[in-house]
């Protein structure tokens, strides 16, 4: 019998001990592990192998992440759709999914002998929207996200987590515009991602060029796909970005961006993509009027920026260990009384705290101090404010951080408004 052996190599025993030393953080990090400790999610493996249970904490940020990109996109020129969740299966032998995919679809008949399945991605149905009357080439670039909820089966053994699963939600948004704008539009949206990482964190971010897969695994013809790569090639030398080429792992409709993030401990992770697209429009028959009063096929960019919003979380616990930022937190301030004699004031502090806008509560269980700040620590939440006589007397409060072993005592005005300012999305305070 063959045994099958994992094993890595290593030039010298420093290169040895820092990835090591990467396992062990990577273990404290877990987004699996830091979940439970947060109450923020959970799986049940027998009963929806593969999809998230959000806890309210949990869904507390995964509202937080669509509140923040839904502003951003709103600030630039994106109207926001609904698509169906179940619908023809016919609509993905239309694009080509389901000669690729359809193994790994969700999908049933009904008692009128009709296929539906459940939608595995949000391109028919946006194409389906463009479509709802006669565009002109004045409606163009026309920018339509969608947060949609998908489904794609994935083997069980491939599952992990929030980073790989059957059900999750995408930042959708597909772009049509003119071929003239497309080389415009690849750097509008490629500006907007970098920004977007920006306000998460993420500086150091590599860019990759997928190109065409063979011939057997794609649609269109090559001169199309010579179109589509050379305006991404374009888009990106043009304005100055480092990119690095990777043959063959394009989609089958046509060439994209990858964006690769590089997180605390040094890993990379796969989030972001832009894809031009001159297939789907035409299996579509979608159109707009151009000035010559003539009908003209339109361009379509596939676009997420984050991907997919449980990834997306899991690499944002795992990148700040669980101590994410203030306005990305669940709950902000933890008050808790010395004794139950300032129950009163700890209410007042909360109440000053939610009327600013802040998540807050109060800890009034009959518990020791030291009990409860080690407990919301292990919470991960990001303030602790106690409160006791000299507090109560002075309206003030005594502020401890996350991390931090070092307490502050500071005025409850000031506290209220230092973290209302730290509690606003990145790209508002700016």
């Amino acid at each position: 019998m063959l045994q099958r052996i994992y094993a890595t190599a290593w030039a010298d025993k420093k290169d040895l001990k820092a990835y090591l030393d990467m396992l062990e953080e990577a273990a404290k990090r877990d987004h699996r592990k830091l979940g439970k400790e947060m109450d923020l999610f959970h799986f049940e493996p027998e009963y929806a192998p593969g999809a998230v249970f959000w806890h309210d904490k949990g869904y507390k940020i995964y509202r937080k992440l669509i509140e923040y990109m839904r502003n951003r996109q709103e600030n630039n020129g994106y109207i926001e759709i609904s698509t169906p969740r179940v619908m023809d299966r016919v609509l993905w032998e239309i694009s080509g999914h389901w000669d690729k995919y359809g193994a790994h679809n969700y999908s049933g008949q009904t008692e009128d002998k009709k296929w539906f399945c459940i939608k595995p991605m949000n391109c028919p149905g946006g194409l389906l929207v463009y479509k709802q009357g006669i565009k002109s080439y004045r409606d163009l670039p026309l920018r339509v996200a969608e947060f949609g909820k998908v489904n794609r089966y994935e083997a069980s053994g491939a599952l992990m987590g929030l980073m790989r699963v059957r059900e999750f939600t995408q930042d959708d948004a597909h772009i049509f515009c003119t071929p003239e704008q497309m080389e415009e539009e690849c750097i509008t949206t490629l500006k907007l991602i970098l920004d977007i990482y920006k306000d998460f964190g993420f500086e150091d971010v590599k860019i990759y060029l997928s190109t065409r897969p063979d011939s057997i695994y794609r649609i269109g013809s090559d001169e199309i796909w010579d179109l589509c790569e050379n305006a991404l090639a374009n888009a990106l030398t043009s304005h100055g970005y480092k990119y690095e080429i990777n043959p063959g792992e394009g989609a089958f409709y046509g060439p994209k961006l990858e964006f690769i993030l590089k997180d605390a401990i040094g890993r990379e992770w796969q989030c972001g993509t832009i894809q031009v697209d001159m297939n789907l429009p035409e299996r579509f028959d979608i159109s707009y009027i151009g000035e010559d009063g003539e009908k003209h096929r339109p361009v379509m960019l596939h676009r997420a920026l984050f991907g997919s919003i449980e990834r997306f979380l899991g690499i944002l616990i795992e990148n700040h260990a669980g101590k994410l930022p203030l306005w990305l937190s669940p709950l902000q301030v933890m008050v808790a009384p010395i004794i139950s004699e300032f129950d009163d004031y700890a209410k007042e502090v909360v109440q000053t705290l939610k009327k600013a806008g802040l998540s807050a509560e109060a800890d009034l269980r009959n518990e020791k101090i030291n009990y409860k700040v080690r407990e919301h620590s292990l919470a991960k939440i990001p303030v602790i404010a106690v409160v006791g006589a000299k507090e109560r007397d002075n309206k003030t409060v005594t502020v401890r951080r996350l991390g931090s072993e070092k307490q502050e005592v500071i005025s409850l005005d000031e506290f209220v408004k230092a973290l209302k300012a730290e509690a606003t999305m990145p790209h508002l305070g700016e």
